[in-house]
């Protein structure tokens, strides 16, 4: 190997690819021709002190790997739980392109997912658009930043509203307007009241009652990556239009999708690939509540690793 591989920081990150190029970045991936059912498997490797993930990926462009260590003792020692990087490597040649911090990569992938998903039914209304989070930490912030950044000019947001165990341990600083706990009758107001409903926690079991969500919400569930957990209650899912990245993951993974159907609310054949929605094969219908539920996939990574290495070089 004898040319210097590019190392982007966390900070070169935010700079190169705004949430909005993100998401564009993204869709135009799935509206070109690109397949997620294709998509290479995630692996899981334990560690004495912790574990290992590796999440290979390629397209026509770029392949790559995205390396991370998930360390749960590490937040007592003042250090990140997650750490890691993304390798990304020349489809031709396989010559290793660039290196990019691995948790700046998962922050604004992770949001921008859920935005490309659902930005044909936030889009379909003109009117301000109120939010909800469940949750307050860094992945509950970037999807209202987000969230922002691809209506601006479209679709004003209104208030943002987060919902968390403990309000007085959340720091204003521009992304909510208000924080109110958990099962209080303000969170149940403010749920009700929401346009978009987005769910960023580490909860296992439903974070509000269905009857909260209004016929035309718009909800996002993030939070839960097991099979045994979930973030909504599957009457939910039972009534609206549910979006996936794609049917086989999510009926591995997610358990928000997999108990809703042990419970015969929603029926796999039911579920939508969000790159109907990007090709433009599929519109929305009306009057029902839309959900996109995440599993997180390789390929999302890649794309947008692929688009900070371009705009790196394009600066240079």
């Amino acid at each position: 190997m004898s040319r210097q591989i590019t190392y982007i920081d966390a900070e070169a990150v935010a700079e190169l690819l705004t949430p909005t190029a993100a998401v564009d970045a993204l869709r135009r991936a799935l509206a070109e021709g690109f397949r997620p059912e294709t998509d290479h498997a995630r692996i899981f490797e334990p560690l004495e002190r912790g574990e290992f993930l590796l999440m290979p990926a390629e397209t026509s462009r770029s392949t790559g790997i995205k390396l991370l260590t998930i360390a749960p003792d590490n937040p007592a020692r003042g250090l990140a739980r997650i750490q890691g990087l993304y390798v990304l490597f020349d489809s031709e040649t396989l010559s290793p392109r660039a290196i990019i911090d691995g948790p700046a990569l998962t922050d604004i992938r992770t949001s921008a997912v859920s935005v490309a998903a659902v930005k044909d039914a936030l889009e379909r209304d003109s009117a301000p658009l109120n939010v909800v989070v469940y949750g307050a930490g860094p992945q509950a912030r970037a999807h209202v930043r987000t969230v922002r950044a691809v209506l601006e000019g479209t679709r004003a947001v209104g208030g943002v509203t987060s919902v968390v165990r403990s309000p007085a341990r959340v720091s204003g600083d521009g992304d909510f307007d208000e924080v109110v706990a958990a099962g209080s009758a303000e969170a149940d107001a403010a749920t009700k009241q929401a346009g978009l409903i987005l769910c960023t926690t580490t909860a296992s079991t439903p974070l509000f009652g269905d009857e909260l969500v209004r016929a035309d919400a718009v909800v996002v569930a993030v939070g839960s990556h097991s099979p045994d957990a979930r973030e909504l209650p599957g009457a939910l899912l039972g009534r609206a239009v549910v979006i996936v990245e794609d049917r086989a993951a999510a009926l591995r993974e997610c358990g928000d999708v997999i108990m809703a159907i042990d419970e015969g609310e929603l029926a796999a054949h039911d579920l939508i690939p969000m790159a109907d929605l990007a090709r433009g094969a599929l519109e929305l219908p009306g009057g029902r509540p839309v959900v996109f539920k995440s599993a997180g996939m390789s390929w999302e990574d890649l794309v947008l690793a692929q688009a900070i290495a371009d705009a790196d070089e394009q600066r240079r």
